[in-house]
């Protein structure tokens, strides 16, 4: 993938990972614009304000977006959220829904929004960005996995009914990333810069693999093949003991 001149949208780009992508993509010649609720809390790059959540903000974004950029040519789909949730506990449903508000139907009408504008161009680049814990599951957030999971299985599928239309799926697939408080919570979070490292060094490659896996999340990736899951996921399920009342 080449990641020089383009014009690039990174939904979800006002922080963390995405804000840091969107600067490597500007140092290496792009264009880009970044999306989010919170806009404001950028200023060395154009902004649009969108809400993934609430269909009516995509659009309004899509517009402003192609009409002052029609040679967008790469979206890149990342907002989402990581809630804590107790399943014995009815009231979960409430940061349940969110989660599959935000990061799965958000990341699909995203993508549904853009597509048209890619397929017509006759080719770019569409990016999801799902997470390890998509394969392999942290208990205390089980719907941010699940939604993670779908967003997987998702990209799989527009892949294939995207070939031969000049649009290319890309799938990046980060580890706990030293953001937004990660590194205090998690010693084994990557530090941001090391991971951007990767993810150009992937991303640049020819041709470029249909999944981005840095080398620290490659023990969530396979760990069904490698026979660790069942010991990785009773080791994460301990973090269920700081729910109250366990």
């Amino acid at each position: 993938m080449d990641i020089s001149e383009r014009t690039v949208l990174i939904v979800g780009g006002t922080s963390g990972i995405g804000l840091g992508l969107a600067r490597r993509f500007v140092a290496a010649g792009s264009t880009v614009i970044v999306g989010g609720r919170n806009t404001g809390r950028v200023d060395d790059l154009e902004t649009v304000e969108i809400d993934v959540a609430d269909p009516d903000s995509i659009v309004r974004a899509r517009d402003e977006v192609l009409a002052r950029h029609p040679g967008l040519d790469v979206v890149v789909t990342m907002s989402g959220v990581m809630l804590v949730e107790d399943l014995r506990d009815p009231a979960h449903i409430t940061q349940a829904e969110t989660t599959i508000a935000i990061n799965l139907l958000g990341t699909i009408r995203v993508i549904d929004a853009f597509t048209p504008h890619l397929i017509e161009r006759g080719g770019g680049n569409l990016i999801t960005v799902t997470s390890g814990i998509a394969f392999l599951p942290f208990p205390l957030m089980p719907t941010y996995a699940a939604s993670k999971a779908g967003v997987h299985a998702y990209t799989e599928s527009l892949r294939a009914q995207l070939a031969g239309t000049g649009v290319e799926v890309t799938e990046l697939i980060p580890p706990a990333v030293a953001t937004a408080g990660q590194e205090q919570v998690n010693p084994a979070a990557l530090p941001l810069d090391g991971f951007l490292d990767e993810v150009i060094e992937l991303l640049s490659e020819n041709p470029t693999s249909n999944e981005i896996l840095v080398k620290g999340v490659l023990m969530h990736r396979w760990a069904e093949r490698d026979g660790t899951y069942a010991e990785l996921v009773e080791r994460r399920s301990r973090s269920l003991s700081t729910l109250p009342g366990r």
